[in-house]
């Protein structure tokens, strides 16, 4: 449930915090008091679009912040997890939302930064807000098959989700047969161009790093005789001017005299001795690297030639010989697809042919179930409709096959079926599309209706009613203030309302005022106890004028609705 909900700097809204309960509250007060600006609150809470309109005027920004009080198998726990947001030991989750006047806004849960699009998965868990405006998605036929889906239960779901796989696949599959048939007429072109290609790569017969060990072995032939010039100065030094020589004197000179002062004497003995066998060493590889050097301009005429045709390939085929490589390897495949064409093609419409075979299986099954689900769905609407005060409303979910405009049966990516909602409010009348025959204070009880039924299976605590009691009045009113009653037994429920038979049947009421302090407008939220809550009922029947007739009516309302919840 949701616990508590804090608004700073929203609209004309500077600082408000509210603390709810469980079961059924009505916010009531003035047209223009900002009722919805509560709703439009928690919309953002659970990712709702906001904009810097929404911020007081004179304001950086604005702050909304959430308090759910969730038990621990709630279904958002595990969208939490998959997230990578910690939970709360004390099943508390807390949604911050700030909205600044620059048009930035930053979400966080439980102090974790989110995206918006997290914001809203998490959302989707916890509030389900219905406003007038939604009366629309009845009227769409697109909408109708997805709720039959979620009424239809795990089953369906499980079954749709297999057919989806399978009708990806065979889109995939019915693309590559229409890529192939298409592209006859440049196939021709395009093989003798992956022919010359595939030939001119191959004969190249490129090797992994061989332009850098071909640049290095080039770099040492165009400076052989710079090499060779270095390396035997240097060995004339060590060698011929007899520098070991010197080395091996020295050596020589402190042997007679270490015995006067070993101590000393035998580590500079050590380190001279060290130092005359590495140049030993040097001068004997300097005479092997210099013997081994030579100047082959065939050999350096050979490099040029084969670098040139390197970069020449990597001019048409890439940056990089595995680049190149892996063209050839790309254009290999392309090649024996158009040479194989003919092979290709008869395998992918055997696939094509497996595919939809399957395909339509599921589809027909999807479809028995829509069918069976269907005919309960139909029925649970008319028995809450009857609870609406319609009771000779006739229901149906009229499944129908989608077709080509061969009338053969076409398939789609939720299966075979479109489902569409037919009513007949009256006796004798036939059923019709929503669209085509209801009001909106039908339309306003048949979303109830539907609210009744799919708040048992979407396990969403929270459910906000913005004003959908709008265009009915008298046993009707009541009729829906005592259904969005019984729903808060098994979940929270808001309604926004300007009804008193909605108000006395809830279990809180809240009402919105506004103030004018200091020139500037502030709305307020106040919960209503014992007169309170009978005047404002007297309010909403008498309208400016409070008389003690109203008060007693009002009061009157609220025994009799005591009565009616207690029974």
């Amino acid at each position: 449930m949701l616990r508590e909900l804090s608004i700073r700097n929203l609209a004309v809204i500077e600082e408000v915090n509210v603390s709810f309960h469980r079961g059924f509250h009505v916010l009531t007060g003035e047209t223009g008091a900002g009722k919805s600006i509560l709703i439009d609150a928690l919309s953002l809470v659970i990712g709702g679009r906001g904009s810097a309109d929404m911020v007081r005027y004179g304001c950086d920004k604005a702050e909304i912040e959430a308090m759910f009080d969730l038990n621990a198998k709630h279904p958002v726990w595990t969208v939490l997890q998959q997230l990578g947001i910690e939970g709360s030991s004390d099943d508390m989750l807390i949604i911050r939302r700030e909205l600044s006047a620059s048009g930035k806004s930053t979400s966080r849960v439980n102090g974790q930064l989110v995206t918006l699009t997290m914001l809203r998965e998490i959302g989707e868990c916890l509030v389900n807000i219905h406003g007038q405006h939604e009366h629309q998605s009845l009227l769409k036929t697109e909408q109708h098959l997805e709720w039959l889906d979620l009424y239809a239960g795990d089953l369906l779901i499980e079954r749709k989700l297999q057919y989806q796989a399978i009708f990806a696949e065979l889109q995939q599959i019915k693309g590559n047969i229409r890529d192939l048939e298409q592209s006859t007429r440049q196939n021709a072109q395009m093989l003798d161009l992956y022919h010359f290609q595939i030939e001119e790569i191959s004969q190249a017969a490129l090797k992994q790093q061989e332009d850098e060990l071909l640049l290095e072995e080039k770099q040492k032939l165009m400076y052989a005789s710079k090499r060779m010039d270095g390396i035997s100065e240097a060995y004339e030094l060590l060698q011929g001017k007899r520098a070991l020589d010197a080395l091996s004197t020295a050596m020589s000179k402190l042997n007679d005299i270490l015995s006067y002062d070993p101590a000393k004497l035998s580590p500079l003995f050590e380190q001279l001795s060290s130092a005359f066998y590495q140049a030993e060493d040097v001068a004997f590889q300097l005479r092997d690297y210099r013997d081994s050097i030579e100047s082959d301009p065939e050999l350096l005429e050979q490099i040029d030639d084969r670098l040139a045709l390197i970069n020449s390939l990597k001019r048409k085929y890439g940056e990089t010989i595995p680049d190149i490589l892996s063209y050839l390897d790309s254009i290999i495949v392309e090649r024996d697809l158009i040479e194989n064409r003919d092979d290709i093609l008869e395998k992918l419409h055997k696939q094509e042919a497996a595919m939809q075979k399957q395909a339509a299986e599921l589809a027909q099954e999807l479809s028995h179930l829509r069918s069976h689900a269907g005919k309960k769905l139909s029925a649970a609407i008319e028995n809450e409709l009857k609870m609406l005060q319609m009771p000779a409303a006739r229901f149906e979910v009229s499944l129908q096959p989608l077709l080509e405009a061969d009338q053969s049966v076409k398939l789609n990516s939720n299966g075979m079926d479109e489902a569409v909602f037919l009513l007949s409010s009256n006796p004798g009348e036939p059923l019709k599309p929503l669209n085509k025959i209801a009001s909106g204070g039908e339309m306003s009880r048949i979303m109830l209706a539907l609210k009744s039924i799919f708040a048992e299976i979407d396990h969403i605590p929270v459910l906000v009613f913005d004003e959908v009691d709008t265009g009915v009045s008298g046993r009707a009113a009541q009729a829906i203030a005592e259904k969005m009653s019984r729903l808060a037994l098994t979940c929270q429920v808001f309604s926004i309302t300007h009804l008193p038979q909605v108000a006395c049947m809830a279990d809180h009421h809240y009402e919105i005022r506004k103030q004018i302090t200091d020139e500037r407008t502030a709305t307020g939220v106040t919960e209503l106890v014992h007169n309170a809550r009978i005047e404002e009922l007297a309010r909403m029947l008498g309208g400016v004028e409070v008389t003690e007739k109203t008060r007693n009516h009002a009061q009157e309302m609220l025994d009799l609705a005591h009565d009616l919840k207690g029974a």
